[in-house]
């Protein structure tokens, strides 16, 4: 294979997966059955023609019958009138309106078969039509179904549109938390050891850790006293 080929049929292989992911399944059914009805429109018309002519052929062979049937009685009334001469005009003239009705009536046997057959597949054709419809439909409504449950799904999982940076920004959030956290922490930690000190707080390092040390002794002296005081109303 030439290079120029294998290029051209990953062209055509890459247009091909851009055109199936551009189709859309519902539209491609309701495509179809809009031709569907086209062709049975098309069916409709030619039936239509093909019954016209059928029509006008009986209205033919009807008016061939009415004047055949007019020359034999126009025959008999000149037997009657001792015309034999126009007698035998008339019946020669009713011969020919026989043999144009046999003619028109092959042709209308012919035009007839040909209408049945019309008629039988136009009501094929609408049959499988009205059976394509409601295929379409319930499919559609299944495809839609189908579709409505994978982007709930890819929502819940991340996936779609809705949640997918929804995971990533409470993780975001949940890493700055801990983060600050462990920064107070660290700052209290220091501010307790007095590397760092209050700025607002003038005292020096021994006057805080005596002033600390006042406060859990002053605790623990009220702590004991109470004590006292509950061990002497139980006396």
């Amino acid at each position: 294979m030439s290079i120029f080929k294998h290029a051209a049929n990953i062209l055509e292989a890459k247009v091909n997966k851009l055109l199936s992911r551009a189709e859309d399944p519902a539209e491609t059914l309701d495509l179809s059955y809009e031709k569907m009805l086209t062709s049975l429109q098309e069916a409709k018309r030619h039936l239509a023609d093909v019954v016209t002519e059928r029509v006008s052929l009986e209205n033919q062979i009807a008016q061939a019958q009415k004047l055949a049937a007019r020359a034999e009685d126009d025959a008999r009334m000149a037997l009657n009138a001792n015309r034999e001469d126009l007698a035998r005009s008339a019946l020669t003239e009713k011969q020919a309106e026989a043999q144009k009705i046999t003619a028109l009536q092959q042709a209308h046997d012919t035009v007839a078969a040909q209408a049945q057959k019309l008629m039988d597949y136009e009501h094929a054709l609408q049959e499988r039509i009205e059976q394509f419809r409601t295929q379409k439909e319930v499919m559609k409504s299944q495809m839609a179904a189908a579709q409505a449950q994978v982007k709930v799904t890819e929502s819940l999982t991340g996936l779609g549109h809705g949640l997918d940076g929804a995971g990533d920004a409470l993780r975001r959030v949940q890493d700055r938390t801990a983060h600050e956290q462990a920064k107070a922490q660290a700052l209290d930690g220091l501010l307790e050891s007095g590397i760092m000190n209050d700025p607002l707080d003038h005292r020096t390092q021994t006057e805080r850790e005596m002033d600390k040390l006042r406060a859990t002794s002053g605790v623990d002296d009220d702590l004991t006293r109470l004590k006292a005081e509950r061990a002497a109303k139980q006396d």
